[in-house]
């Protein structure tokens, strides 16, 4: 059995500290594995750990367009989060089916992603097997959809969505996004590389010819889930621990500068 967190749209602060709560509370010995599912709202940039905000983000536009910058626990690129269904796993290796390498824990954890997609009708493939040979996948780059990991997932050879994954002794936690609407050009247009070209192979539910909305799209997800890994899910809410924990991350982390802007721990 895992847990269900079906979660409404949160602040970026909040959804960050939720997530970073989940992860840091999980025993790999004793707690059941975790199925976070949110939205985002108001809109807002979630900025991979490693990122510079000043190097990457036109700082002075997000401040004019009172759009939330938020950092993230794991790795990878900025990202515009509106009109999406927003997942997140805590789990141990044991929970999920082997798999060879960190790398091929993607194609794991992601496979749920493909089941939805094809139950609304749609053809998904993963990166690795559609590119052409002379592709760079996993390129670096400062904007999410600019780039492609041999994982992601695309749909007529564009990217819907995008995963990202953090280790921890004996844990794996990931989060992803599921796109509803195509809001890439509205993010790019807050980063300091704002050439049109790098949110032209992003993708959307509705772009696909899926007209869906938040919470269907959140039980289709959640049903998917569960086909996939052949497992029952548990409605659950956060735990007092875990609310605790939220809120001191909340407010000593994710509504600080320091972090989200200068990635300084505190």
């Amino acid at each position: 059995m895992w847990r269900l967190i079906e979660d409404g749209p949160r602040s970026g602060p909040e959804n960050m500290a939720i997530d970073e709560a989940l992860l840091r509370s999980f025993e790999p010995a004793a707690s059941l594995p975790v199925l976070r599912l949110y939205g985002w709202s108001p809109p807002a940039l979630s900025l991979g750990r490693f990122q510079k905000a000043d190097q990457v983000l036109d700082l002075e536009r997000c401040r004019a367009g009172r759009v939330p910058v938020v950092r993230r626990i794991t790795g990878g690129g900025t990202i515009y989060h509106a009109d999406e269904v927003t997942y997140a796993i805590v789990c141990s290796p044991e929970h999920i089916p082997p798999v060879s390498s960190i790398k091929d824990s993607f194609r794991v954890l992601t496979g749920f992603l493909l089941a939805l997609y094809r139950d609304l009708g749609l053809e998904p493939s993963y990166a690795l097997d559609v590119v052409a040979p002379e592709a760079r996948l996993g390129e670096r780059t400062a904007f999410c959809f600019a780039g492609k990991e041999s994982f992601d997932i695309l749909v007529k050879g564009r990217k819907i969505g995008g995963n990202a994954q953090r280790r921890k002794k004996g844990i794996i936690f990931q989060h992803g996004s599921l796109p509803l609407v195509n809001r890439a050009a509205t993010g790019l247009s807050f980063m300091r590389d704002r050439a049109p070209g790098l949110a032209k192979d992003a993708a959307s539910l509705e772009q696909c010819g899926v007209f869906a909305e938040f919470g269907p799209v959140r039980r289709q997800l959640a049903e998917a889930f569960q086909r996939y890994f052949s497992v029952r899910l548990s409605s659950q809410p956060l735990t007092e621990q875990e609310c605790s924990l939220a809120e001191r991350l909340l407010t000593e982390r994710y509504a600080t500068d320091r972090w989200n802007l200068e990635g300084v721990e505190m």
